[in-house]
């Protein structure tokens, strides 16, 4: 015969709101075990002889909740192994109870049924004490899991388990990291009630009331404008520039004339991260995801494809190729995450990566440097390649002699062609090294830029102009600029 565990909710209120069911099943003959002792309904039925195990101690004995919602489904499945139980919680038992979803996925494993035998929730009477219509769209989370991303500042806000300062706080400080620090929010305790006590404060002063306890919810009202940190914000913005009314600009653009803003920004941002300027990496990371935004917005207008599908694509393949993460596969260092990335990629599109052309493998529209550094790597990977960065470096030095040799010969076309040579060893020797030679050309410009804008004021100040200095004087003012370091 199967065991049976019954949850029933004891509503938002006190014992007049307590549906007839739960009453009969309070007043049976079954044991009774509660979540928490703390609550309205509890202390009526104690005058009338309830007798029950409450589980307040256990939240003494653990400081983290998971822990706590796991000792007490443990507890319960080990009672209902002797006998047919019955289980009290707030509210309504499916509404914001970690317990009842423990009991339910643990419950059919251990041969207990897990019943519902209903309640009523807190959300309507908390909807009734603030006045305010769910049908708008609301969240409701949990204050003592609460994360900043799923918070949706558009929609009604209702936090349940804010029961006491430690937990206010944490949610004070996550809020304000969207919400203005004066924003009014209403604190709701035992909504629904005779002992109802609703208090508007700003957010600021969440923490510091003393009337929370295990019957208090917090309720934030939509704002009235999206928050533009938010990603819906950018997404109704580009929508706007494209649509009817939009910018001219921005509804003539198409993926093909996009392309060169697309790698324009690209640059800048390389720009910003070389600099190691904060402020210009969030504008120009911003300017980057403009032309992802841009580029999705055209395929939805297209009806190809959306921003949804290119986050999903990014998020699956995050997923598969990290399986040391997300899966069981174990790995020792970063060298060896690449290795398994590699594999995985390769099987992904369904072939030995090793067999593929080099055609497919040089990156079509990559500036030529990168374009070499990424054939030299697929060479690597089947063997043809230096052991050595040494060795490499004596190509170097044989190349520069036969680009020697055709500058003697004043012959054009040869020297294009040992040119090419001379620079394609170069950045075999940088890869050796792990110097990606792009990073390494784009310090040295930046090296540059800082000493001939040396020159540029040193000449300025002087009041000369630049054919009066001699190249003998500039060159000694470019080594005053390296001098000081710059």
């Amino acid at each position: 015969m199967s065991k049976q565990i019954t949850i029933i909710g004891l509503g938002a209120g006190n014992i007049d709101q307590l549906p007839l069911g739960v009453y009969r099943l309070l007043k049976g003959e079954r044991k009774i075990y509660l979540r928490t002792k703390e609550h309205p309904v509890i202390r009526e039925l104690e005058g009338e002889g309830l007798t029950y195990t409450s589980f307040d101690s256990v939240y003494e004995r653990h400081d983290q909740f998971e822990d706590v919602y796991q000792e007490i489904t443990k507890l319960l499945l080990d009672a209902a192994q002797s006998e047919n139980i019955i289980y009290g919680v707030p509210g309504h038992p499916l509404v914001a109870e970690k317990t009842v979803q423990l009991l339910i996925e643990e419950g059919p494993k251990q041969n207990v049924v897990i019943t519902i035998g209903g309640g009523q929730s807190f959300i309507d009477a908390l909807f009734s004490a603030v006045k305010a219509d769910p049908i708008e769209g609301f969240q409701l989370l949990d204050g003592t899991d609460l994360h900043l991303h799923d918070i949706r500042t558009a929609q009604h806000l209702i936090i349940g388990q804010v029961y006491d300062a430690y937990v206010a706080s944490d949610v004070k400080l996550t809020l304000m990291e969207k919400y203005p620090d004066d924003y009014e929010v209403t604190i709701v305790t035992a909504a629904g009630s005779d002992k109802e006590l609703i208090q508007k404060v700003p957010l600021f002063e969440l923490d510091r009331q003393i009337s929370l306890n295990n019957l208090t919810s917090l309720y934030v009202p939509p704002m009235k404008e999206v928050l533009l940190k938010e990603f819906v914000a950018l997404r109704e913005i580009i929508s706007v520039l494209r649509g009817p009314n939009g910018c001219p600009w921005d509804k003539k653009q198409t993926h093909q004339s996009l392309k060169k803003y697309l790698i324009e920004e690209s640059y800048e941002l390389l720009e910003a991260i070389d600099e190691d300027d904060i402020d210009h990496m969030i504008e120009e990371l911003g300017d980057v995801l403009l032309q992802v935004m841009l580029h999705s917005q055209i395929g939805e207008d297209e009806g190809m494809f959306s921003i949804d599908d290119v986050i999903e694509s990014i998020s699956e393949k995050m997923i598969r190729r990290h399986p040391h993460v997300f899966g069981d596969r174990q790995v020792w260092d970063a060298e060896e995450v690449l290795k398994n990335w590699n594999e995985l990629k390769a099987e992904e599109k369904g072939r030995d990566e090793t067999a593929t052309s080099i055609i497919n493998q040089a990156g079509k529209g990559l500036p030529a440097i990168i374009r070499a550094f990424n054939l030299q790597k697929y060479a690597s990977k089947l063997g043809f390649d230096w052991k050595h960065a040494k060795d490499a470096w004596e190509k170097v030095h044989e190349e520069i002699k036969e680009f020697e040799i055709e500058m003697t010969n004043e012959h054009k076309e040869n020297q294009l062609e040992e040119f090419g040579d001379l620079l394609f060893a170069i950045i075999n020797t940088a890869r050796l090294l792990s110097i990606h030679p792009e990073e390494a050309l784009e310090k040295a410009n930046q090296k540059f830029i800082r000493r001939f804008s040396y020159i540029e004021n040193h000449v300025k100040n002087s009041g000369k102009p630049f054919r009066a200095f001699t190249l003998e004087e500039l060159d000694a003012i470019w080594n005053e600029a390296k001098v000081k370091g710059l």
